[in-house]
Order: C-alpha cells, then structure tokens, then sequence
C-alpha cells in the first residue's frame, strides 16, 4: 500500500517562532523547554528547525535550556526494559563509560534537546544521569557546578532557573516531563536512595555510589492539573501543540506545597524514577 501522505500543519522555523511569540515567549528571556517535536506537525527541518525556532523567538539576548538526561548510565540491576541476566551486572558496572558532556547522548527526553546538546556554542552541566544543556549568553551560569550528589536540587541549574525569573515551555510536552516540579521535592521532608552510575577520572571509568533525593514524576500529571488550575498558565497552539509557559518559581512554589499535602512517605520512598532505568 502506498505510504499516505503526511498531516498538517506545516511547520517551518517562521512559523514556529511566530507561534511563540503569539504565545507569550519574549525576546531576552530565559526558557527551560521540554518538548514533543511530533505533537507539532509535519516540521520542514525537524528538530533543527524547531530550535531555530525557539532561538529566534528568544533572538541574540536570550537563553535556550532543556534537559539532556542520560539515563542509560544507571545501575543494570534495576534496568527493566529489558532487564539484563543477573551474572552480567558486575561487568556492565565495570566497563560502562563514564559520562563525558560532550560526548554521552541524551536518552528518553526527545530529539530536540539532543540537538541542543550538540548546537554550536552549547554548554552542559556535569552531573552524569540530569544534565542540562543551554545555548545563549548565560548558559554559563545556568549549566556551571551541576553537583555531581544533586540531580535536580539546589546545587543544579533548577535552582539557578529559579533565581533568574527563568519560565518553562511545555511544547507539546505534559506536566510529567516538568523536572521544576523535582525541585520542590528537594525542599520538603523527603526520603534517600542510593544511586549508582560511571563517572568518567582520569585514569578512565569507574563506578561511583552517592545518595540522593528520592524522586518521582507519578503524580505529576496531577500536580500539573491543579497548578493549571490556581495559578497564571498561559495556553495556546505552537503548530499543532497544545503548549503552556509558565514561571519556574511559581511551579516549585506551588508543587513543594502540592506534594506536601498528597504524597505519602510509604509511597515516596519507592517510586524513585529518575534517571530511568531504561534499555531499547
């Protein structure tokens, strides 16, 4: 059968950086944005185009952040899709290479932010499973001592995000992609796991356990629902994505309150889910 042709609309970097502008988006800012390229349309240049787009809408003063995860770095005993034989563990900590910022892929947040990763002048922070990368003129700042025992807490560019009057951009993404509602896990009485991954010396890889904030994105669709609901959400159409843009204190703000009320210690403690375990 002959393969359909595809659905609109059409997408191009003019139009999207036209959307966002109609959105809200303001030159000079700075945006932390997650994104879903095929909730937009049919994108002539893909994910290039799309963040032209975004550097456009933001133009040569602003400052263009997403998240570059690189779950797969993880320990295999708790990997599940698939999980990996047992007598192979020991040997997968042993060689996994290290995390490198500017070589190790992003993994499980889409394409655009890899291609962010790799765009001329990016920067990425330094922890090896919750990085961030951003391109303009204070990526430095956000992306500079990403401590290595704080995925996604004070000593992470969340919290710097958060000092700048930084907002966040939903492109087509939902609210279980919001690593600003992480922050406020760390801000409220919380459990502790262990968390092993390679890190990168230089005498090569080698296996490192720290502990960290447990933490877990479960109810954050719910979470999301509430704070759309009580507080300033700006909506509208970028292409064809339902898109919101909102300030990232105002979603700690309200998830640390949001989490204190609904999630449970018992529960908490075992639904920690990031990085993600991940395999495909």
């Amino acid at each position: 059968m002959p393969t359909p042709p595809p659905t609109g609309p059409l997408v191009t970097r003019a139009t999207l950086a036209t959307d966002l502008r109609a959105l809200g988006v303001r030159p000079g800012e700075t945006l932390l944005a997650h994104s879903s390229l095929r909730s937009l349309g049919w994108v002539n240049g893909g994910a290039i185009a799309v963040v032209q787009g975004l550097l456009d809408a933001l133009g040569p003063d602003g400052t263009l952040v997403v998240p570059t995860q690189s779950g797969g770095l993880s320990d295999p005993a708790l990997w599940t899709s698939p999980p990996v034989p047992e007598e192979w563990w020991e040997t997968i900590r042993d060689t996994m290479p290290g995390y490198d910022p500017l070589v190790t892929p992003t993994r499980g947040v889409g394409v655009v932010p890899e291609t962010v990763r790799t765009w001329p002048g990016a920067l990425r922070s330094a922890h090896p499973q919750t990085s961030f990368a951003a391109v303009g003129p204070r990526a430095a700042k956000i992306v500079e001592d990403h401590a290595p025992d704080c995925r996604l807490g004070e000593l992470s560019p969340l919290a710097r995000l958060e000092a700048m009057g930084a907002r966040v951009l939903l492109l087509g993404a939902g609210y279980d992609s919001c690593t600003s509602f992480h922050l406020a896990e760390y801000r409220i009485p919380s459990p502790r796991v262990a968390v092993g991954r390679p890190v990168r010396t230089a005498e090569g890889s080698r296996w490192e356990v720290v502990t960290e904030v447990s933490i877990s994105s479960e109810q954050f669709d719910e979470l999301g629902a509430d704070f759309e609901r009580d507080r300033p959400v700006v909506r509208g159409l970028v292409g064809a994505a339902d898109t919101r843009l909102f300030s990232v204190a105002d979603a700690v703000a309200y998830a640390e309150r949001w989490l204190e009320l609904h999630r449970s210690r018992e529960e908490w403690a075992t639904t920690d889910d990031a990085p993600a375990p991940r395999r495909t």
